[in-house]
């Protein structure tokens, strides 16, 4: 296993121009005065896909040679990074086989399909993701593009932090939501390298601890998938590539439950009229609720990390 590092970040910056966009950092005066800090919002729900998962996915699939173009590629994804994998593979013009959880949000499922891969379902509470993936890859022989634990997806999402900085400047504390590890530790690398006084602390759903017991324990942990809203994280573990970037590179992972994400989604929403996802809105969440330590006016980034969700269950969320 090796280690990523600044320079696969900034590599994966100039491969990804002209296919990601650079997305805005925003900021709004009324959520400022609820944080008690200075925020900048990096809206990577104006992102090609809805979501950062374009960056890792394209990073990795353009790096593919013809023959293993040729066989095409498979991952497994409740829906962003499935987006990526199947626009990837568009943009490649190769094929993609996804893997998705049944109770994936059905416009996630769609989204994936009408960019020409083909989707399977399976039931994310019953069955081990990681066994589904690579029996499906020895099956069709298809390439595995892994939706976090890979140096390529790494690097490619990495370039979030790395415009976040380039734009807001040095922060104080960034502030990443955390399912399998792909973007925090992207996020991390590129934080430590270019404002080396960052604090990078992680959020994920109060009712999974993947990450806070990785930390703890000095290893990834599988612990059960919980039912929350926050579909985005509800990964099982963190990358071994990811929990050792984490390891050095993250100072602190907080969990936030779902009342708080919706209450952020709905702040932001009604504040600065964006639409994020429940997943998007965690990072958010946890500084509005003051489960993010900082001192008065700090300069904080924070990842709006997709916005893939529907009218309706959007309707439903902030009724």
């Amino acid at each position: 296993m090796t280690t990523s590092t600044f320079d696969d970040v900034a590599r994966a910056a100039r491969t990804l121009e002209g296919v990601a966009r650079r997305t805005p950092v925003l900021t709004s005066r009324s959520l400022d005065a609820v944080a008690g800090a200075r925020l900048s919002l990096k809206a990577e729900c104006f992102q090609r896909t809805g979501s950062f998962k374009i960056r890792g996915a394209y990073n990795h699939v353009s790096s593919l040679d013809d023959d293993v173009l040729r066989r095409g590629v498979v991952t497994i994804s409740s829906g962003n990074h499935a987006q990526a994998v199947a626009l990837a593979a568009q943009l490649a013009g190769t094929s993609a086989l996804i893997l998705m959880p049944l109770d994936a949000p059905p416009g996630k499922r769609a989204a994936t399909e009408a960019y020409g891969a083909e989707v399977r379902t399976f039931d994310r509470y019953a069955e081990d993701r990681d066994e589904l993936l690579a029996a499906a890859a020895a099956e069709t022989g298809r390439h595995v593009v892994h939706a976090y634990d890979d140096e390529r997806v790494i690097a490619g999402q990495g370039t979030v932090g790395m415009e976040l900085l380039e734009e807001a400047g040095e922060l104080d504390v960034l502030v990443v939501c955390v399912g399998g590890g792909g973007l925090i530790s992207g996020c991390a690398l590129a934080a430590k390298a270019m404002s080396p006084g960052t604090r990078v602390v992680g959020v994920e759903p109060e009712e999974r601890p993947a990450a806070r017991s990785a930390l703890a324990s000095g290893g990834p942990v599988k612990v059960p998938v919980p039912a929350t809203l926050a579909d985005g994280q509800q990964t099982a573990n963190v990358g071994r590539r990811n929990h050792a970037v984490m390891a050095s590179h993250v100072d602190e992972v907080v969990g936030v439950p779902d009342a708080e994400i919706v209450s952020a989604l709905r702040l932001l929403f009604e504040r600065a009229k964006v639409v994020v996802e429940p997943s998007g809105a965690s990072a958010l969440a946890a500084v509005l609720s003051g489960r993010v330590a900082f001192e008065p006016g700090a300069r904080v980034g924070v990842t709006l990390s997709g916005g893939n969700v529907e009218a309706a269950r959007l309707a439903k969320l902030l009724a």
